[in-house]
């Protein structure tokens, strides 16, 4: 009897160990047949990472069936039967956040690979990762709330709250009212497309690229690597410039202030070689034209064109450093010279009579 009661938990225990192996070996078997008869999508290559919630679930579920036959702790059977479903519902929210992870980033992966426009695909990359991001915190509020209302004391504290819900909400409203707002600001965003992942912009006089939306803050990289978290609420109650909008081209000036005698057709030829081989030069226009003068210099912009913002910053670094190298050499007058010559005299005062 002794015996029996030591080897039927371990038979049982076991069991479940080598089901729960088997069944994960031939999912993994046919996810990867799958994936190799279907490589036009790679839904089924992600699902294998769903293997292991996959085993914990499974091994959960048979021995949270079979733990009061199989005597396992006979002597704390409601403890043990508490533990099996908390680890049951967690496994099942793990499963279901990785499937749709694997879905989501699926779907993403071959719109992107049959989009011909970038702007699309960004929009659908910052509306993709805001949707799972919306799953993950619901299957895990689900979760957490089904793991509370195991313990008979939680319920009867969900029953005393669900009573009082009307106040609490209104509580809760206006004490979270702030994260309330960045939470619908996000979901505006990612669907009413003012601001996407990959957007160049200028906030708060700072110039970067939007590298992450989450529900609450976003995040910009600005060119020296640096990173900005903002609340997302700032992208929907304030102006900021999104270089991105409408297509990534844009148009760029170099400003050189010259001296009067400057030969502005031979700087307009230079411009021109020094744009044939540039290679961040899209070539869609450029152009110079003097633009103010001064008594002592005029003032000259040269206009460039480029895909991005990186390539135009690069393009315009690149273009003011060659005209003055070239300005320098070539022709040393042109560039602005500080009138030196002394001061005339003062006139002397006329001397009173004595």
């Amino acid at each position: 009897m002794e015996m029996e009661t030591v080897l039927r938990p371990l038979a049982v225990i076991g069991g479940s160990v080598v089901v729960t192996l088997l069944a994960g070996w031939l999912l993994d078997l046919l996810l990867r047949r799958a994936d190799a008869r279907h490589s036009e999508t790679p839904l089924w290559g992600l699902l294998r990472h769903c293997r292991v919630p996959f085993q914990v679930t499974l091994c959960t579920s048979l021995l949270r069936g079979s733990y009061r036959q199989a005597h396992i702790l006979p002597g704390h059977t409601l403890g043990v039967g508490r533990f099996l479903t908390l680890v049951l519902i967690a496994s099942t929210a793990w499963l279901l956040v990785r499937i749709a992870a694997a879905v989501v980033d699926a779907g993403y992966a071959r719109y992107a690979a049959g989009a011909p426009d970038d702007a699309r695909v960004r929009r659908v990359r910052t509306q993709v990762t805001l949707i799972h991001r919306v799953v993950t915190a619901i299957v895990i509020a689900v979760a957490a709330a089904s793991m509370l209302l195991t313990f008979p004391a939680m319920r009867t504290v969900g029953a005393s709250l669900l009573a009082s819900a009307g106040v609490l909400g209104i509580v809760a409203g206006i004490a979270a009212q702030s994260t309330l707002g960045n939470l619908f600001a996000g979901l505006q965003i990612a669907f009413g497309d003012t601001v996407r992942i990959g957007d160049t912009v200028v906030v708060d006089k700072e110039w970067g690229t939007v590298e992450e939306i989450t529900l609450t803050f976003l995040i910009v990289r600005t060119w020296d690597e640096r990173r900005i978290t903002m609340p997302v609420s700032y992208f929907t109650s304030k102006p900021y410039e999104n270089w991105s909008r409408g297509g990534a081209e844009m148009t760029g000036s170099v400003f050189l202030h010259l001296d009067h005698s400057a030969p502005v057709p031979l700087i307009r030829e230079k411009l021109e070689d020094i744009l044939k081989d540039a290679p961040e030069w899209d070539g869609r226009s450029s152009g110079l034209v003097v633009t103010d003068t001064t008594p002592y210099t005029i003032q000259v912009r040269a206009t460039v064109t480029s895909k991005d913002a990186d390539d135009l910053w690069t393009l315009r670094c690149a273009v003011r450093e060659q005209l003055i190298g070239w300005l320098t050499a070539q022709h040393p007058d042109a560039l602005p010279r500080m009138p030196s010559e002394p001061a005339p005299p003062l006139p002397e005062a006329p001397r009173q009579p004595e």
